[in-house]
């Protein structure tokens, strides 16, 4: 199979050809403008590529219902140019082919389950932390949407009391994207997250924040595995920091094999960033076969 794949993000849409093993033959990367802009340049690299079918995972909010009228839509995003605009319907009409969509967290957690650590797991989170949070979620076999899909970036933490920072999301103030998100750390300390490496304080009142949301989710939906991305993650200093304060924040409560073993249940991706891209070949694999 020649799949294309289309890891949609809101600075840059990362497009690649792969096969049905997972493996990449070759990716490139355009910024995200106007849809007028940034469309006809993916669509011809696709045709180009002559790809079978094409896998999407999105920025949202999006419409992954395919019952609804509006499925295939980005809908109420934020980045106003894209709002209510048909992605999947552009790309099925230009390419002839069929096309597999997602979130780009549902497909990162896809990626990982497919071809990464988390193969053979029921129920796998993976979370994102850069520009914003998104969580994708795996569970009994299949990704979950419900009414629209997991906005589990926007799950309400309690801000600690040392923490003056009024939060960012315009939205929810003290949801864990407005308090940990990576420009809510910026005007929270002044700098970029990466200029703020060797602030200890910094890096504790994250993981704090990080651990909230990681002990709601656990207690929610009992993960086997969940997997930490994006941006503020590379600051790898955070991974200790976090499961001490899931394992403070637990209590004891539950008493299972895998948090006991906390550096092999609350990890880093394991696919070298492309996790994404590999999870949207997996969509647009299943598009094909379906």
């Amino acid at each position: 199979m020649r799949i294309g794949a289309l890891e949609a993000g809101g600075t840059k849409m990362v497009c690649a050809i792969g096969d049905e093993t997972g493996r990449i033959y070759e990716q490139i990367s355009i910024p995200t403008k106007t849809p007028e802009e940034t469309v006809p340049e993916m669509i011809d690299y696709f045709k180009k590529a002559g790809v079978e079918a094409l896998g999407i995972g999105c920025f949202g909010p999006i419409d992954p219902d395919r019952s609804s009228s509006t499925y295939g839509y980005i809908t109420s995003t934020p980045k106003l140019a894209w709002a209510n605009y048909n992605i999947v319907g552009v790309f099925e009409k230009a390419l002839g082919c069929p096309v597999g969509f997602d979130t780009d967290v549902n497909g990162s957690v896809l990626g990982e389950v497919t071809f990464g650590q988390a193969k053979g797991k029921n129920c796998v989170i993976y979370v994102t932390i850069g520009t914003g949070v998104g969580a994708g979620i795996y569970i009994e076999g299949k990704l979950l949407h419900g009414m629209l899909h997991p906005e589990a970036g926007h799950v309400m933490i309690q801000r600690r009391a040392d923490d003056t920072y009024g939060g960012k999301c315009p939205y929810h103030k003290n949801c864990l994207e407005g308090m940990a998100a990576g420009p809510a750390v910026e005007e929270r300390w002044g700098q970029k997250a990466v200029a703020l490496q060797d602030r200890e304080e910094v890096w504790d009142l994250e993981a704090y924040y990080i651990a909230q949301a990681l002990s709601g989710y656990i207690l929610t939906l009992s993960p086997e595995l969940i997997i930490l991305g994006g941006g503020i993650m590379h600051q790898k200093q955070l991974f200790p920091m976090i499961r001490r304060y899931v394992a403070e924040m637990l209590n004891g409560y539950i008493q299972t094999e895998e948090l006991k073993d906390m550096e092999h249940y609350i990890v880093p991706a394991s696919l070298g960033d492309d996790q994404g891209i590999m999870g949207a070949i997996e969509l647009g694999r299943r598009a094909l076969i379906n």
